[in-house]
């Protein structure tokens, strides 16, 4: 798995930060360009784009009800909405010079930030569930609120004079806050980005990144000035990078609404699916269909070494690694013949051979077709054993790649409680006492006690996924 840098979201916020800070402590001319007119067009394009990125984000939410998609359209909504009236609010253009442009920019950023720093916390935070109990009362309530801002403000912009966002201490506290929101938001959206890999997530780290240097130089740089102009066109880049991610977005699944649904899922099977390519599944369904005892085998295991990986703290990158490796673990099974890997009783000795050459058959066809060490050690070592007496390279211990070791208690815990020609499925109970039973010769007894505790805390855990796999082929078996 290649695992992305933050390196180049770290370069984008720095770049026109450094830039700012040459201009305005005077290492390069900081020149003076007062353009009521151009200042206008920019802002009024921000807003249009914000409007866009929030209507197309909002009737994604309405579909898919799903709150966290509701926060975003709001956090764009708002800056489009405080973004036109400091666009219109532009000195020379509608209105004399008040401070009304200063505050709407304020306000924009503010708004923006915590909407969509909301939308970026777990779906079980506390304010969370509050806000969407009330869901379909937020743009109703929301929308007044801006909007009679907004007509006070266009149509009195002399109050704006009692109002200290631009000044000292108020500000600095603002530039606070939206720095640490900003910060928290771009870092979750950033750790999902390592699991799923999708360009929207990775659109909005760009963004608040962005953010966090416009707020920066609203509050230190001097109007008008070639600095201040800066944060002007971050903004802009930053609707830019929204919209791009959108619809980069839409090409993964065709649908702009089941697309951002994606987004904040926390399903453990569309997770799993939201975050492979089609090679990989043409590998999974290759191994399906060679395979007919192991249909939905393939699925189980991973939503089992998934949580299990969860549990044990893996960060998102490598829960990334343990999917992908989980989903062709078996995919050296390909080269067996029929008749020995479907065959349903007890196999011979030399069948046995062939049987157990096919996960260094997977692991030649993986790393030919590029896959990373980490999947590459999942597929291989899968049937090692923490005494040192599985199969092929016989690793004992921590010498086993813990991914592997993760992926040898899903898989036999699944073999154990599906159905087989030769016998009955197991219940829990009993695949559960052989594992526990196994733990420190076959199994890596961490392992097995992340999985025990995980099970006993949650038994959807092990219960949901078995169903999910037994409806989705029921669904391709209608469909076909």
């Amino acid at each position: 798995m290649k695992s992305y840098s933050f390196l180049w979201p770290l370069i984008a916020a720095s770049f026109p930060y450094l830039l700012f800070e040459a201009l305005h402590q005077g290492i390069l001319k900081d020149e003076f360009f007062r353009m009521p007119r151009g200042h206008f067009y920019i802002v009024s394009l921000v807003s249009l784009l914000a409007s866009i990125i929030a209507i197309a984000v909002g009737i994604a939410a309405v579909r898919i009800r799903n709150i966290k998609v509701s926060f975003l359209s709001l956090s764009f909504f708002s800056l489009g909405i405080m973004f036109s009236i400091h666009g219109l609010a532009t000195p020379d253009i509608f209105l004399d010079n008040y401070h009304l442009p200063a505050i709407a920019a304020q306000l924009s950023m503010l708004l923006a930030t915590v909407w969509i720093w909301l939308s970026s916390l777990p779906s079980d935070n506390p304010l969370v569930n509050f806000l969407a109990k009330r869901q379909r009362w937020l743009l109703p309530l929301w929308t007044p609120v801006l909007v009679i801002f907004s007509i006070i403000g266009i149509l009195n912009p002399h109050l704006t004079h009692d109002i200290p966002l631009h000044v000292m201490p108020l500000n600095v506290i603002l530039t606070i806050v939206i720095l640490l929101l900003n910060g928290m938001t771009a870092y979750r959206y950033y750790q999902s980005y390592l699991f799923t890999r999708f360009p929207l997530q990775l659109s909005i780290v760009y963004s608040s990144s962005w953010f966090i240097v416009s707020q920066l130089i609203m509050v230190r740089g001097e109007e008008w000035n070639l600095s201040w102009w800066i944060y002007h066109f971050l903004l802009l880049a930053s609707m830019i990078v929204m919209i791009t991610g959108l619809i980069k977005q839409y090409g993964v699944k065709g649908s702009l609404a089941e697309s951002i649904r994606s987004l904040y899922t926390t399903d453990p099977f569309e997770r799993v699916m939201n975050s492979i390519g089609q090679s990989v599944k043409a590998l999974v369904n290759a191994t399906e269909k060679k395979d007919i005892y192991t249909v939905g085998h393939t699925f189980r295991v991973t939503l089992y070494a998934l949580q299990l990986a969860e549990e044990l703290g893996l960060k998102p990158e490598q829960l990334r690694a343990v999917v992908q490796g989980g989903l062709v673990h078996d995919v050296g099974k390909i080269s067996v013949p029929d008749a020995i890997l479907n065959k349903p009783g007890k196999l011979q000795s030399d069948e046995r051979a062939i049987i157990e050459k096919h996960p260094l058959d997977g692991y030649e066809i993986c790393r030919e077709l590029g896959f990373m060490m980490e999947e590459l050690g999942v597929i291989r070592s899968h049937h090692e054993k923490w005494d040192g007496s599985g199969y092929p390279d016989q690793l004992q211990g921590d010498d086993i790649p813990l991914f592997a070791r993760i992926m040898a208690v899903a898989d036999v815990y699944d073999a154990l409680t599906s159905e087989r020609s030769y016998r009955k499925a197991w219940p829990h109970s009993m695949a559960m006492e052989f594992l526990i039973e196994n733990k420190g010769t076959h199994f890596d007894p961490i392992c097995v006690d992340a999985w025990e505790k995980l099970c006993l805390r949650s038994p959807s855990v092990y219960q949901y996924p078995a169903q999910v796999i037994r409806d989705e082929l029921a669904i391709r078996q209608i469909s076909s």
